[in-house]
Order: structure tokens, then sequence, then C-alpha cells
């Protein structure tokens, strides 16, 4: 509960916590263990809300439960200790689980939910005999997360038991016309006169509901004799066989020495393709002449003795070599080209 852990802070985290409610998160583990033991879970769905610790214990024995509350407005820590001793006690004969599909787990752990719930099965079992065995969520048991939306929910898994044998409403569960509808897919309903869910969220799913008569199970095989660790007298011993030595060089010569082949190949093909080939000496003359022209325009045009060229005189005619006459400025018009 929130209220138990928020009167262990400060006084100054009491009255906030009194006027506004601080976010409380908690953690718990199994005592010198870093988690819960493996019949024991928790769960809190916000920070705001209580703390749920839940399961059926397997085998007799002491657990000792560390829970710790953080106030997340300031950050303080309060430790608790939760001694949990099981004892063992007569295993019911018969059991049945069955499936809420319309709860979540934190919705039925309250003692006043469980007691709703357990009046339902007892007009369903027929008996006022009748306990709760274990509680669990369907996502431990395998459940999809839900949709974000209303009316969709998690689900939950409730195992009753009881001395008095199964009532008829639940004997139709093994029938062979019921499993087979619901092997198909299709939505069973309760049989006659057996739905006796006073509240509709607590209605069970009938496709979903096992029984277990724990008198006729086999009972488990004796644990196996430990013997003195010593090998009888005119025993040999035979270790196996080492296993054959591999050759690697086969991997080594396909992974290693075919690609270096191979690219040598390639190199010496285009080698020859430019060197060897007419294709390639053009393309290197070409690229020899380009330089060399390259440099004699350099050098004419760092010499300032040397005339322009011809061709960068004002309408030098390329094919005849002369110049012609400046054109007259009072010309009413100028001719792109002049006729030859």
């Amino acid at each position: 509960m929130r209220e138990t852990f928020q009167n262990d802070f400060e006084p100054l985290t009491k009255l906030y916590g009194r006027l506004y409610g601080d976010p409380i998160t908690f953690k718990c583990n199994l005592q010198n263990f870093p988690d819960l033991p493996e019949w024991l879970r928790f769960t809190q769905r916000h920070q705001y809300d209580n703390g749920f610790l839940y399961g059926s214990p397997t085998s007799p024995g002491k657990n000792v439960i560390e829970i710790y509350a953080t106030n997340k407005r300031s950050y303080e820590v309060v430790r608790h200790i939760l001694v949990i001793k099981v004892v063992a006690e007569k295993m019911l004969p018969y059991q049945a689980e069955f499936f809420i599909k319309l709860r979540e787990i934190e919705k039925v752990l309250p003692s006043s939910v469980q007691d709703e719930i357990r009046q339902d099965l007892q007009k369903l079992w027929d008996t006022e005999a009748l306990e709760i065995v274990n509680i669990s969520n369907a996502l431990d048991r395998g459940g999809r997360v839900p949709l974000p939306l209303a009316g969709h929910f998690e689900g939950v898994y409730v195992k009753v038991g009881s001395e008095q044998y199964f009532s008829n409403c639940l004997l139709m569960v093994l029938r062979p016309q019921h499993q087979k509808q619901c092997t198909a897919g299709a939505k069973v309903k309760a049989p006659g006169g057996c739905n006796f869910c006073s509240i509709p969220s607590n209605c069970i799913s009938w496709c979903k509901t096992e029984l277990f008569d724990l008198t006729k199970q086999e009972p488990s095989p004796p644990p196996p004799t430990v013997g003195p660790g010593i090998l009888e007298s005119g025993g040999e011993f035979d270790p196996l066989e080492s296993p054959p030595s591999v050759d690697f060089f086969p991997d080594y010569i396909v992974t290693v020495i075919v690609p270096l082949i191979i690219a040598i190949v390639l190199c010496l093909l285009l080698a020859y393709i430019m060197f060897g080939r007419r294709e390639g000496v053009i393309q290197l003359y070409h690229h020899q002449t380009i330089h060399g022209n390259t440099d004699e325009l350099r050098n004419m045009a760092g010499s300032r003795r040397v005339p322009p060229p011809l061709s960068t005189l004002p309408m030098f005619n390329s094919r005849t070599g002369d110049e012609s006459p400046p054109l007259q400025s009072d010309s009413p018009s100028i001719p792109l080209i002049m006729a030859q």
C-alpha cells in the first residue's frame, strides 16, 4: 500500500503526500538475491497505484522479501522486510482453471473481487467448499499484450480447488462435441443453466476451461539412487575417441590462392589492353601530343619578341591568311559575315 510507505518519508514529504500524493515506485527481490522466487510475481501498473505481490508456493519454507519504495518526487528510498512462511497442506484433489477475459491481474487480486469470483464459481461447481489455488496473468502464460484501447484487457487465469467432484456443468467441458466446437474456433456459450456470472466482467471463457483430477494422476517416479561414486572392480575406463584431424589446406586454396590468381590475371589483362594493343598506343600518343603542344604554347606566351599569332589579329581569314581592312565607322550596317 502506498500509504504505508508514505508515512516513512520525511515530515515535509508526509504533508505534501497527504495533500497531493507522491508518485511511488516499488522494487521487490528475495533477500541476498537480485530477483524474486520463481513462484512469486510483482506488478504495479502506475506509480500512483499500489503494488501487488502474488503467487502460489511450490514447496514449504521461509522466504524473506525485501521491498524498496522510491519517492519519485524527492527520490527518497525506504526499505521494508516481508517474511512469507509456507506451510505444507493437503492438496485439493479436484481442481479447475478458468480464464476471465475481461479482467486484469491487479483488478482481481483484491479480496473483495476474489470473493465475487468465488461466489460465482461456487454456484457453477455446486459447492461452497471452494478455494482459490492460484491467480496468474495471461501475459505470464504466453498471452499477447492488448491494444491500449477501452474494452481490451490482458485476461486472468483463476485456478480453484475442492474436495468435491466436478459438477455436471463442468463435466460438459470434457465432451467431444464441446472440444470440437472450440477447436473449430466457434464462440461457445455457457451450457443451459450453467451461466452463473453475476458481473459481466467475471464471466469465464468456456473454451479455455481445464479440469484436473489429481486422484488419477500417476505418482512421480522416485529420485535416482546416488551411488558411492567408485568404479566397480574389473571395470575398465573406455575414453571417447578424439575427433579426426581436419585438413584446412583445401579451404586455404579456395579462399586465398584462387582469388589471388584471379587478381593477377586481371592485372595482366588490363596491362595488355593499355600498352600492347593499338587503342592503348594511340591514347598514349594523343596524351603525349597534348602535353607537347601545351608546352609550346606556354613558351610562346612567355617570349615577348615573338609576334602574336595571325589567328589573334582582327578580321583574320583562316583560309587565305590575309587581313581584311578595318570596317568604316560611318557604315550604317555591319554585316556579320563578309563576302569573300
